[in-house]
């Protein structure tokens, strides 16, 4: 589906995928969504294009965070709006279902990190965060026995983030 050698389409289809997810995006998160996920523009272009993009003023870095995120700028809204008929209907279609059916997953795969890591005892910790545009919102560390039981905690945070931050606000807000 890739529009080779097409590079101001492509950058109008990333500009697109911001406005369809309706939220700031990583590189990674972007670059997967539209190259691995999908074949919309190939890995190298979209490496270039994220930073093109940038420079011009149509995406913009937002502060803070491990990961930085970028979101779209009014001028490439404008330019969205002036042009995104360049972008052939068969893509603009394709990418507004893929968001709808997967835009949720993506959100909380970047929102909700996970790291651990060994202590001097063998004991591990393991760091889960849910992440927000500007600041962390949530930050938890457990101690656990071993590696095994890190690593199961890890696995699991992705899905269950969202429901745990809903228990501990309930909880200290009853």
């Amino acid at each position: 589906m890739q529009v080779r050698g097409e590079t101001s389409v492509n950058k109008l289809i990333l500009l697109f995928v911001f406005d369809k997810m309706e939220s700031p995006l990583s590189e990674r998160t972007l670059i997967d969504m539209c190259t691995s996920s999908n074949d919309w523009v190939n890995y190298m272009d979209c490496m270039v294009l994220i930073h093109k993009l940038r420079s011009d003023g149509f995406i913009c870095e937002i502060p803070g965070g491990d990961d930085p995120l970028y979101t779209i700028t009014p001028e490439g809204r404008e330019t969205l709006a002036n042009f995104y008929i360049n972008i052939p209907r068969s893509v603009r279609e394709e990418i507004s279902r893929f968001v709808k059916n997967n835009g949720g997953k993506y959100r909380t795969k970047q929102n909700c990190k996970a790291d651990y890591y060994q202590n001097k005892d063998g004991s591990y910790t393991v760091f889960l965060k849910i992440l927000a545009p500007v600041q962390p919102m949530l930050e938890v560390k457990f101690v656990v026995p071993d590696k095994k039981t890190a690593s199961a905690i890890y696995k699991k945070w992705e899905d269950k983030a969202p429901n745990l931050y809903s228990a501990v606000w309930e909880t200290l807000m009853d």
